[in-house]
């Protein structure tokens, strides 16, 4: 995401001696946190004042992956909950004071609800990773709440941050490699004074094939496939359950206003209609309905364009001869969507009505 220059700005800054350690470091070139990773069996992190070299928070978890991480302020010592809340999409909430707050990739925002979030700061990614570089605290949202540790907030956004940089290069990061071979085995060998051979000098066996996925991860895997997060594809893989399972998943996301139901193919018109009919009937079961209508806008036999010479049928057709759509493509919005109204949908005024307000006009 693009950051405002005008805006306060930290870089993420690596230290150039310690590979465990991370500046973040003003345009400047002024120091305002330090990073320490503490090696050790758990996951952990430290942030410093780098001016004073006080310990300002902590972040504990059993890994880097962990989606449940125990975030802790000192002076005054106060301990944070920071937990993954998304579904198919990056999403870590906390809670600090009065308010809650929820990390979005490259957002994070203060959650007002009825009303909207309030994005409170921003990050820079690059293009698939989440490896931050900079992030800014936009402190002219902030002032718009009430809010008495407002440099504890901070300290408790960078520390989410930081974690999740980590949670990331632990996903990216290939596991060691075993110890060497039996050392037993060098030693006898050595007073033998022939070579065994080592285990070392075997083949690694292949991994083992992982079992294909099935249910509705494996319709998560055919959307991921297609690369459109809230387009679902409906194929002749699958059956209906597993797809309105996964249209309900996306709905339930905040950020998610509408998804789309497309069929892959003319045999795959019915199956569209079952899994929205499904959708609707889990979200009526859950009581999701009464909280959140859902808009639905029906589009059919869409025709995509082709290039090349325009033919032109000139073959006679019966005009009212029925026939089955060839595509069909539903959109459920939380949100109206006018321009998906199917237009003239308004009724004009019968003759006999404008009749009538004539005749009432008469006896005024």
């Amino acid at each position: 995401m693009s950051l405002d220059k005008n805006l306060f700005t930290l870089l993420f800054t690596p230290h150039k001696d310690n590979q465990n350690v991370i500046d973040l470091v003003d345009p400047s070139g002024t120091v305002h946190y330090r990073k320490q990773r503490v090696l050790g069996p758990e996951y952990k992190i430290e942030l410093y004042d780098p001016m004073s070299e006080s310990l300002l928070a902590s972040a504990t978890a059993p890994s880097p992956t962990s989606k449940v991480k125990t975030l802790e302020l000192y002076n005054p010592t106060s301990v944070v909950e920071l937990k993954y809340t998304g579904t198919l999409s990056f999403r870590w909430s906390f809670k600090w004071e009065e308010h809650e707050f929820e990390w979005k990739r490259e957002e994070c925002f203060m959650i007002r609800k009825p009303d909207p979030p309030v994005i409170i700061a921003v990050t820079r990614e690059p293009a698939g990773r989440l490896k931050t570089t900079s992030v800014q605290i936009l402190d002219y949202n902030l002032n718009r709440f009430d809010i008495d540790d407002r440099k504890g907030l901070e300290i408790v956004v960078l520390t989410a941050l930081l974690t999740f940089q980590d949670a990331n290069e632990a996903h990216h990061t290939p596991e060691p490699s075993a110890s060497p071979g039996n050392p037993l085995t060098r030693v006898a060998s050595s007073f033998a004074g022939t070579s065994v051979p080592s285990n070392d000098d075997a083949p690694p066996l292949p991994p083992p094939k992982p079992a294909p996925k099935t249910g509705i991860d494996r319709i998560a895997e055919l959307q991921a496939i297609k690369g459109e997060y809230n387009e679902i594809i409906v194929n002749g893989e699958g059956n209906i359950q597993d797809y309105a399972e996964y249209c309900t998943k996306l709905l339930q996301d905040d950020a998610m206003l509408f998804i789309t139901v497309k069929s892959a193919e003319a045999e795959q018109v019915p199956k569209v209609l079952q899994v929205v009919e499904e959708t609707k009937r889990i979200r009526y079961k859950a009581g999701l309905a009464d909280e959140e209508e859902l808009h639905q806008y029906v589009l059919y036999d869409i025709q995509e364009p082709k290039k090349g010479p325009r033919r032109i049928n000139l073959d006679d057709e019966p005009k009212d001869k029925y026939a089955p759509p060839k595509n069909l493509t539903v959109h459920l919005s939380k949100i109206s969507m006018p321009e998906l109204q199917p237009k003239g949908h308004m009724k004009d005024k019968s003759p006999k009505d404008s009749k009538k307000k004539e005749d009432k006009k008469g006896w005024w």
